[in-house]
């Protein structure tokens, strides 16, 4: 068989196999990274030592002890020539490696520096307050600054990656920490606005390329860091949530004793807990992922037909009255955070679903999502479009015309694919890969805004 044949051969009995274990609950996909990695390994030294590329694969996934039960019932439902000579043999049982307690204090000592780092500025007079705005919007450009460089060093530190790498990502962080801080922005101006609310946007891929720890250019890695943030977010809501009872019961208990712990909490417990809250939630979706595997999916079934819902409503009245969109700065955000939701959705369910399964009723729920959330981006963008006609360009219009149109080409090449997949003439896999490829593209428009819009807009 011609070298190329057997790459292609290991290639998918590789995927075959890591489609069977992302399959089971038990298996984090952070362990199936690291477990074809070792697979490969193996396969490259068998391969070395003489053996053909098929047998080379059996008899490493043979090696592989943890697996042995999964390996044993993979086997039973592929009944391939050597799979049971191979793999069906006694094998002592054990656990799949999963967060252990180094994980957990490198995850709460990052979770302490960034708490402390958040209040470093306070050293030089800045300090995060309401009554000193000029304070407040320095701390609102810089918030991703004061965290998300500790969750990537996280993930640097547990991907193990190389030196090479780190320096691509350190760089990416202080050349975001330059832009957000040298432009000379007007008090209270757009621009600066718009600089906080796109730089965690752009930092974000930055993040992600650490987690993917090398596998960036793969769906699946991409894939996997969409999971990722789907659960974080989980995860932090329901740290928040908990941190808000226990602020309040402190707030309650304290004034009965005549003490207003108010200063404390604003100053000191929410902007401290808020900041290392991301980096234990990441720590726990790491650690506890297979919880949230099974509450996400739930979650995405749930509010998928119920946003489709708001939607079709949403569209039925403005046929029904006629009115437009307003399209003030507040509105305009809600209105993009409504469709960044959507695909969230989208790309929430795709990554919880079997590429292999058929359609079922939930696709078809799918689509109209996404057929709706088309439509009325499709107006707002008209709305847009109508206000820069006659107002001229401003950065909020500017940033809200770019946003839409990558949500929109985002959104109909989407619901080609989706609807392709329901008529039988395409994959959920063309799905996948069109999601997965068009992340950056939110990331280097976010980078536009935040280098380009304040020069071009003069700082206002």
């Amino acid at each position: 068989m011609p070298a190329r044949d057997h790459a292609v051969s290991l290639e998918e009995q590789i995927d075959q196999w890591r489609s069977y274990l992302r399959r089971r609950r038990a298996i984090h996909s952070v362990d199936v990274v690291e477990l074809e990695d070792h697979l490969r390994e193996q396969v490259a030294v068998l391969v070395g030592a003489g053996l053909a590329t098929d047998e080379a694969f059996l008899v490493a996934v043979k090696r592989m002890g943890n697996l042995d039960a999964i390996s044993r019932e993979f086997a039973r439902e592929h009944s391939d020539r050597l799979w049971k000579q191979l793999v069906l043999v006694p094998s002592d049982s054990g656990e799949l490696r999963t967060a252990g307690p180094t994980d957990a204090i490198v995850a709460f000592c990052l979770a302490v520096a960034a708490a402390v780092v958040i209040k470093v500025p306070a050293l030089f007079g800045l300090q995060l307050d309401e009554h000193r705005p000029e304070d407040a919007a320095f701390y609102a450009r810089n918030l991703s600054l004061f965290v998300l460089p500790l969750l990537t060093g996280y993930f640097v530190w547990k991907r193990r990656l190389d030196t090479r790498t780190l320096s691509w990502l350190a760089g990416g962080f202080a050349v975001a920490g330059v832009f957000a801080n040298v432009y000379p922005f007007a008090h209270r101006g757009s621009t600066e606005a718009l600089t906080a609310l796109h730089l965690p946007i752009a930092l974000w891929l930055v993040v992600g390329i650490a987690y993917a720890g090398g596998r960036w250019s793969q769906v699946e890695g991409r894939m996997d860091f969409i999971r990722f943030s789907g659960e974080l977010f989980i995860y932090y809501v329901l740290i928040a949530l908990g941190g808000g009872v226990l602020t309040a019961f402190m707030a309650m208990i304290f004034r009965a004793i005549g003490i207003n712990v108010g200063p404390f909490i604003g100053s000191w417990l929410l902007p401290c807990g808020a900041a290392g809250a991301v980096l234990v939630a990441s720590w726990l979706v790491e650690a506890k992922q297979s919880v949230i595997e099974s509450m996400a999916p739930v979650l995405t079934r749930l509010f998928t037909p119920l946003f489709a819902a708001v939607l079709i409503m949403f569209l039925g009245t403005l046929l029904w009255t006629g009115r437009g969109i307003d399209i003030e700065r507040n509105v305009l955000i809600t209105f993009d955070l409504l469709l960044v939701v959507v695909i969230a959705l989208l790309l929430y369910s795709a990554s919880a679903r079997d590429p292999q399964s058929p359609p079922d009723a939930f696709d078809v729920v799918q689509v109209a999502l996404v057929t709706s959330a088309l439509l009325a981006d499709a107006v707002a963008l008209w709305a847009i479009a109508a206000r820069i006609t006659e107002f001229g360009f401003s950065p909020n219009r500017v940033a809200a015309l770019g946003e839409n149109m990558i949500l929109l080409v985002n959104l109909a090449w989407s619901a080609v694919l989706y609807i392709r997949f329901l008529r039988g003439r395409g994959s959920f896999a063309a799905l996948e890969r069109w999601q997965t490829d068009y992340i950056p593209v939110y990331a280097v428009w976010a980078a536009i805004v935040v280098i380009l819009f304040p020069p071009v807009f003069r700082y206002v």
